[in-house]
């Protein structure tokens, strides 16, 4: 692999990400149609240097603000919906390293993305009593290694990673975290996700027949849960970004389409759809959405940075219950918009060969990872009741 690129500053990331944004655009209708896998778009990811801009400072990276990292994140799923959904998992397990790696550890696997290296996931298991029921085992062997089997599905990224990390149970039961090179033996990743959206996102299975994994490729997951922890709420800041993303791209799409494309309603007396002023204030409405939107994603990124400087429990709740009323606004702003669009768009817009309904579908798939309306109930207990968010990672 070709030495990538190292960012400086979130000043320099931000130009990036706008700039492969504007490239990753061109062909995301058509890699969503054809089910492309988008590979030369990771790899341009890749080699930009943006898959490295939260390595530490100490360690040669950006150390970007998570302001700067959900714009990041935000921008290229404006573009492609299912090309940002693949590093979020990339980031999240570098933030685990960061957060209870050794410093072996941690010089290792900073160094693998500052030279340009990915990062993707086997977490989620299908067919247990919930999501947080990992049955995936790491049992430890006589010569000090550990041994990892398991199934694991909605495996974003793993298909196009040079490791994966595996999330699975050890002695005790105690929450582990396997980093796993993409080509170990025993290791299987299996292309056979089918959804209605986000097709590209090549989130399939991850099949682990007796892997062997050293010692010192294994991070204790479960210490990150004793004490105030932010592992949660950027992860979910990450989801956030990538639904405000979806929102603010549907809507571009929408804009485009009725300013050069549509006929005006017949009643309406114009020239141009454009001048309709129903669908002037329909366009007000959505703007209003997809603004609100990303307001609430900026104060959320901007409490989780200001909990990272001064980390309590106070601080780590007030981040996870920002970004949980973010990730509610934002999804429900992904799936309006992406709906909406027919809506002002007309008849035509329903083509199949134009793909505009790859937003929606985007949408609505990715905004299913966690409901929704657990967010508002912890939002609703925090302020009626003083409960803090609980410490699971997923808020």
């Amino acid at each position: 692999m070709s030495a990538a690129r190292v960012i400086a500053d979130d000043a320099e990331a931000l130009a990036v990400a706008a700039e492969l944004a504007a490239e990753f655009r061109k062909g995301a209708a058509r890699r969503d149609a054809e089910r492309e896998l988008p590979r030369a778009e990771l790899d341009r990811l890749s080699a930009s240097g943006l898959l490295a801009v939260t390595v530490p400072a100490a360690q040669g990276g950006a150390d970007v603000r998570q302001e700067t990292l959900a714009e990041i994140v935000r921008l290229l799923a404006s573009a492609d919906g299912s090309l940002a959904q693949i590093p979020q998992s990339h980031f999240v397990y570098l933030n685990v390293l960061r957060a209870q790696g050794t410093e072996a550890q941690q010089a290792f696997f900073f160094g693998e993305v500052l030279a340009g290296r990915r990062l993707g996931n086997a977490q989620s298991e299908a067919g247990t009593r919930h999501v947080q029921d990992i049955r995936t085992r790491l049992v430890e062997q006589p010569d000090g290694s550990w041994e990892l089997t398991g199934l694991k599905h909605y495996a974003t990224g793993a298909l196009f990673a040079d490791w994966i990390p595996v999330l699975a149970r050890g002695a005790d039961d105690a929450l582990q975290v396997a980093y796993v090179p993409r080509d170990a033996p025993g290791l299987t990743v299996v292309d056979d996700w089918d959804g209605l959206g986000q097709r590209t996102t090549a989130s399939g299975s991850v099949r682990l027949d007796g892997v062997r994994v050293p010692a010192d490729r294994i991070v204790p997951h479960h210490l990150t849960f004793t004490g105030p922890q932010l592992h949660g709420a950027v992860a979910q800041l990450l989801h956030a970004a990538i639904d405000a993303g979806l929102a603010a791209g549907a809507l571009a799409e929408a804009v485009e389409f009725v300013r050069t494309k549509s006929r005006p309603w017949f009643e309406s007396g114009f020239e141009a759809a454009s001048d309709d002023p129903l669908l002037i204030q329909r366009f007000g409405e959505l703007a209003i959405e997809v603004r609100s939107a990303e307001a609430l994603l900026v104060e959320a990124a901007r409490a989780v940075d200001r909990a990272r400087v001064d980390l309590t429990d106070e601080t780590a709740g007030a981040a996870s219950i920002a970004v949980a009323a973010a990730k509610v606004v934002t999804g429900r702003a992904a799936v309006e918009v992406g709906g909406a669009l027919f809506e002002v768009a007309g008849t035509r817009s329903a083509l199949a060969s134009l793909n505009l309904h790859r937003h929606w579908r985007d949408a609505r798939t990715h905004t299913l990872h966690d409901p929704a309306r657990w967010k508002v109930q912890h939002i609703g207990r925090q302020l009626l009741n003083g409960t803090p968010p609980p410490r699971h990672g997923l808020l």
